[in-house]
């Protein structure tokens, strides 16, 4: 009985920290759930179909890419697979993530914790100290995912609201959110600024030069990524030296 008591008490310390650190979080994870939710809404999502699409997808631009896809009639396949190429960089976090875990974690532990892995879970997590509980994940993920959930289904609704020119004005919103993502690390990097550069160009020249332009939008997306980040990463390999010291 005495053992189980500090442990109960670490794991509630664990889960109100998370919940402190997500909080933040689930602000912003709320601003940018709307904006999915006025995509969901352009591609005929009902409110509970865009909660349940959020819920289980907690990703940005692979959520969106899902959206765009299902507006243009695309074929499931294409959106799994256009889903998978934007959500790989997780598959690397987690892996990541689960060696700060204690050694004997539970299998089960890494697998939740790991469903919720998103970008900024990720940031506050890594940025923890020692040993990581799973505990301060859980507490990140009860505030953050209903947040992103939730500012989904807020985006439908009010896409079923309000009228088509304001419904078309908050859509711009989605390109203001993914430019924030990319513009950062391209004014630090000329290897990304390049690569960002160049799928403007060559998403352009695709839409109009055949074979590709006889191609669906999602293929011809999915052909631009893993060529160009392909070939970024063959020719400017990052250094194994500068990612040790990475802050």
């Amino acid at each position: 009985m005495e053992e189980r008591e500090p442990l109960l008490c670490r794991r509630q310390e664990a889960i109100a920290a998370g919940t402190r650190d997500g909080v933040p979080i689930a602000l912003a994870y709320l601003v940018v759930g709307f904006t999915l939710g006025i995509a969901a809404k352009n591609a005929g999502f009902t409110p509970w179909q865009g909660f349940l699409a959020s819920f289980f997808n907690n990703a940005s631009a692979g959520e969106y890419a899902a959206f765009t896809l299902a507006a243009a009639d695309a074929p499931y396949w294409e959106m799994a697979l256009m889903t998978l190429i934007a959500n790989a960089r997780y598959l690397l976090m987690s892996c990541v993530i689960s060696q700060k875990f204690a050694p004997d974690a539970p299998l089960l532990h890494r697998i939740l914790v790991g469903f919720d892995l998103t970008d900024e879970i990720f940031g506050i997590s890594v940025a923890r100290r020692g040993t990581l509980n799973p505990y301060y994940n859980y507490g990140a993920m009860m505030v953050a995912l209903p947040g992103w959930a939730g500012g989904t289904v807020l985006g439908i609704l009010a896409g079923e609201a309000l009228p088509a020119a304001a419904l078309s004005a908050l859509s711009v919103a989605l390109y203001g959110m993914f430019l924030a993502i990319i513009m950062p690390p391209a004014k630090l990097d000329r290897v990304v600024l390049g690569s960002v550069l160049l799928s403007f160009a060559a998403s352009f020249l695709a839409a109009r030069v055949e074979p590709f332009a006889s191609l669906s939008g999602g293929t011809r997306t999915i052909l631009l990524t893993v060529g160009i980040a392909a070939g970024a990463a063959a020719l400017f390999p990052t250094r194994e030296e500068e990612d040790r010291h990475d802050p």
